[in-house]
């Protein structure tokens, strides 16, 4: 074992292109180090419908220049197969440690494969380069990103020429041309031949911002923005001020690209203390909302002062926020959502006869409803432009919460008031999350195994009326790992995560509320259940 292990990390070394994991690897065989080879060589990133995503660092269990120029010349070949020979790849990256060296491996293969490739000019917004790949007619995108992870991972998403995230069975055949490849001396990497774009395809984009905003709507709201760390900060100003809005207050901190994060220890507006910044530079600008983009800027995070300090909304709340504003409008088409997010997107649209669709969770998914209109995910993922960007985009969905804001604020109301409404119209629906990261990921499986074995009959003493096991699929859904309970006037769906070592679980209730007088007692009630459901499923699942 010791030996063929010494054997594989010599055979990488001798092809590695990167000085500096050559460097890295060079020391750990010189030391002998079998844990940490054996971390790196133990197998290999898998390429799924997310792409890659994974930690920094030698082996082919880490994202590297080897593993991107391997997927990289997987991606060309199964384009090829599908009949794109000479056509156009776009790909765009963000400002973490790599992204740069990735993007232009990316474009040497591409290249030397035969196809066109184009860079956009610097890190940018993923929204960007998805909008890019069907503005500029190309047959494939690739985003090097990890969105909201932890500084040391990084990423590889992606694209057909639908300008949407790949599907099965595309990420199996890509898979398969992968491994495919023999050895890195087998993929032609020609040192110059793409092109680098200019700031035309910028331009196109934030033009199309504008078709997000309703002609002659209010454009005052005032707003707090951060970036944390990452790529949104200038698109961002660039399409307020063409839209008019007051100019963001910037969190000074955050509003630099830097690819270590240093204010926050993930830079995911989610996560506890993200948004302490933000919400500090808030106390003293006194704006209308606090809007965060994460470091690649596809997701857009929105707080709101509640009595007398700051608060996130969750996803669902922006999520069904959004989808009245649209429907107030006069928005028709399509509202989607995927599975793990609220109900409530479902009664809007019943509510306003709108077509309304679910969907397996992730964009890839939601961006291919047809007829699509408005979409969202409960992780703060947002289409509001489908015609322009298949993903989420949290430029756009910034502008949109804004106008809304804006529309409130002349009207003497506010994103809460509005909330109000809606569950004195619809019953308060209120979600919350369980999510478990681990070390170990086979505790992921047991706990999933628990679970199947020994489906929950009640959670919170309310009786489960339906226990789906998702790998199956349903009527309307493709098969996935996943599990659903349906309980009396509660749901709770319980998955893997697709990016990160966490099992998340999405619980949902419903309680009926006729009058406003009522919502305190409602409120209090969810969340005494909503807690009820978490010690229960947390008991159940062993974890």
């Amino acid at each position: 074992m010791h030996d063929d292990l010494m054997a594989k990390a010599s055979a990488w070394l001798a092809e590695d292109p990167d000085q500096e994991t050559r460097d890295e690897l060079a020391a750990l065989i010189e030391a002998g180090d079998v844990e940490e080879l054996s971390a790196r060589f133990g197998g290999t990133l898998q390429f799924g419908t997310a792409g890659l995503r994974g930690e920094l660092g030698a082996g082919p269990m880490r994202m590297n220049r080897s593993v991107v120029i391997c997927a990289a010349a997987g991606l060309a070949a199964y384009l090829k197969r599908h009949g794109h020979t000479g056509g156009l790849v776009v790909i765009g990256y963000d400002a973490r440690h790599k992204s740069a060296d990735f993007a232009r491996d990316t474009a040497a293969v591409m290249t030397g494969a035969g196809l066109r490739a184009a860079v956009l000019p610097r890190p940018l917004p993923t929204p960007v380069l998805a909008f890019a790949i069907r503005h500029l007619g190309a047959v494939a995108g690739v985003e090097v990103t990890a969105s909201h992870n932890p500084p040391r991972d990084n990423g590889y998403k992606v694209y057909l020429g639908d300008g949407s995230q790949i599907v099965p069975p595309a990420d199996a055949e890509i898979a398969a041309e992968i491994a495919a490849i023999a050895s890195l001396n087998d993929v032609p990497r020609p040192d110059s031949g793409w092109e680098t774009l200019d700031d035309a395809v910028l331009d196109a984009y934030l033009a199309r911002t504008d078709a997000v905003l309703a002609a002659g709507s209010p454009r005052t709201a005032r707003t707090v923005y951060t970036a944390m760390h990452g790529v949104g900060r200038d698109v961002l100003l660039a399409a307020f001020a063409r839209a008019g809005f007051p100019e963001p207050v910037l969190v000074a901190e955050q509003a630099d690209p830097d690819p270590d994060f240093p204010t926050v220890a993930f830079p995911n507006p989610e996560e506890p203390g993200a948004m302490d910044l933000a919400f500090a530079r808030a106390r003293t600008a006194d704006p209308d909302l606090v809007i965060a983009n994460d470091p690649d800027a596809d997701r857009c995070a929105v707080a709101v002062k509640d009595g007398g300090d700051w608060r996130m909304l969750r996803g669902d709340e922006v999520g069904a926020l959004l989808a009245a504003h649209l429907v107030r409008r006069g928005a028709r088409g399509v509202l989607a959502e995927s599975i793990v997010s609220s109900s409530l997107l479902g009664r809007i649209a019943a509510k306003a006869g709108l077509p309304y669709e679910e969907t397996l969770t992730g964009f890839k998914w939601i961006a291919r409803v047809d007829g699509l209109r408005y979409g969202y995910e409960e992780a703060l993922g947002y289409c509001v432009d489908p015609q322009g960007v298949r993903d989420k985009d949290g430029i756009t969905a910034a502008l949109l919460i804004t106008e809304l804001a804006s529309v409130l604020k002349e009207e003497g109301r506010t994103l809460l008031d509005l909330l109000d409404d809606l569950a004195v119209e619809h019953g308060l629906h209120a979600t919350d999350q369980l999510s478990v990261r681990v070390q170990d990921l086979s505790l992921i499986a047991d706990a999933m195994r628990r679970l199947r074995e020994q489906p929950p009959t009640e959670l919170a003493g309310l009786p489960v009326t339906r226990a789906e096991d998702l790998t199956r699929g349903t009527d309307t859904l493709p098969p996935t790992d996943g599990l659903r309970y349906t309980l009396t006037g509660a749901r709770v769906i319980v998955r893997p995560s697709g990016t990160e070592p966490k099992l998340k679980c999405y619980l949902e209730v419903v309680v009926p509320v006729t009058t406003h007088a009522g919502l305190p007692a409602a409120r209090a009630r969810a969340a005494e259940l909503l807690a009820a459901i978490k010690r229960d499923l947390s008991a159940a699942a062993g974890i």
